[in-house]
């Protein structure tokens, strides 16, 4: 009997660990995974461990030559000046042992997400380990070694035929997954992400719309700092229905990056709980308008592992169980199992409070900069019709 949805999760997805001290903590995972079983909404019957990948499948997308520098990195036969060519040994993505192992790993969560979602025994998948969009065909970058979007959309096409939109909400863009598949016409990629004028990737322009054959599927909105709900869900909203409806995919890959709140340390937007409420009911909503429900979901950035990506990474997988957006208080348990461990107050709400921030002085010129980029980057599609 097919399930409505499977949550991907092993306790080896934690050995992706760069440091104590480095923002990316896949302690975010735990804690998510404990907040949605004590507030009822995921159980063991729910939860399917990952496989690793294999070197094919990683080849898919990454050169050999890189797979083998991480390989060896691992096993500490690389110094960092010699990782530094592939994008390892930096500040971003120091070497850490069995990094080759942890990596496929990753990956290999994201293609059992596919695998379940595709072969028709689960509706939707999550794997929250996944999301590392800015890793390369042959570099590392911004945290990310292997890219398991996409290695996990190649691997769709190949295995089942698929044509694929993938939607990348995080405040990063998704760098990684759109030049893989720039030239590629059945591949549509989407990213909203605050504006590479003041943030790391510095790509993602609205003039980024594909390449040769993939010219036009190839979706940019980025949004300036300190953009707030509703510019952002203004824009997500309207542009993911007439990309959608532009494309016509027959599955949905959305990577899930929580670092669009006010609260991380490392973007400049100034979202709220509301987005992430919002965020996966449309896109549950578009994958069973256009391809009977198929949708996998990976998890992404996300800095603040306390207060934010909990709450927000809960709202997929309560999307996906078809249950309502929680209100009133976290779960008393969970908060007294964590709150001594953290180093800031718990927000106690599902909802932030309100006002969660001074109020923004440009807000008018940010909302109708948004709307003058959104009309922009949806030009091409309106030229079509």
């Amino acid at each position: 009997m097919k399930q409505e949805a499977v949550f991907i999760y092993s306790d080896k997805q934690l050995g992706y660990s760069f440091s104590d001290s480095h923002p990316f903590n896949q302690k975010r995972i735990v804690l998510t995974m404990d907040l949605l079983k004590k507030y009822g909404a995921l159980s063991n019957e729910d939860i399917i461990a990952p496989r690793t990948a294999t070197d094919e499948e990683l080849l898919l997308v990454h050169d050999s030559t890189f797979i083998d520098i991480v390989k060896r990195a691992g096993k500490g036969l690389v110094t960092e000046e010699a990782g530094a060519v592939y994008g390892i040994g930096t500040e971003d993505t120091p070497i850490f042992p069995n990094m080759h192992e942890a990596s496929a790993m990753l990956v290999g969560g994201t293609l059992t997400a596919v695998d379940e979602v595709m072969e028709g025994r689960a509706k939707y998948a999550l794997n929250l380990g996944g999301g590392l969009h800015h890793g390369f065909q042959g570099k590392a970058s911004g945290f990310c070694v292997y890219n398991d979007s996409s290695v996990a959309i190649k691997y769709m096409q190949k295995k089942y035929n698929a044509r694929v939109l993938y939607v990348d909400t995080d405040a990063h863009h998704g760098d990684g997954v759109q030049w893989t598949f720039y030239d590629d016409p059945n591949v549509c990629t989407f990213s909203i992400h605050e504006t590479g004028r003041y943030l790391f990737p510095g790509t993602g322009n609205v003039t980024e719309r594909g390449n040769g054959k993939g010219y036009g599927t190839s979706f940019n909105f980025p949004i300036d700092a300190f953009t707030e709900d509703e510019s952002f869900l203004e824009v997500y909203e309207t542009a993911l229905h007439e990309v959608a409806a532009f494309f016509k995919p027959n599955v949905i890959l959305t990577q899930n990056g929580a670092d669009a709140h006010y609260f991380d340390p490392l973007t400049h937007l100034y979202g709220t709980m509301k987005i992430y409420e919002h965020i996966p009911r449309l896109a549950r909503d578009i994958a069973e308008q256009y391809c009977e429900g198929r949708w996998i979901a990976v998890g992404g950035g996300g800095y603040d592992i306390w207060r934010v990506v909990p709450r927000a990474w809960a709202h997929i997988w309560l999307a996906m169980k078809q249950l309502p957006a929680p209100t009133g208080k976290l779960p008393v348990e969970w908060l007294q199992a964590w709150q001594l461990e953290a180093p800031v107050p718990f927000i106690e709400t599902w909802s932030d409070p309100n006002p969660l921030y001074e109020p923004i002085p440009r807000k008018e010129e940010i909302t109708e900069k948004n709307a003058h980029m959104l009309e922009r980057a949806l030009h091409f599609i309106r030229n079509q019709q």
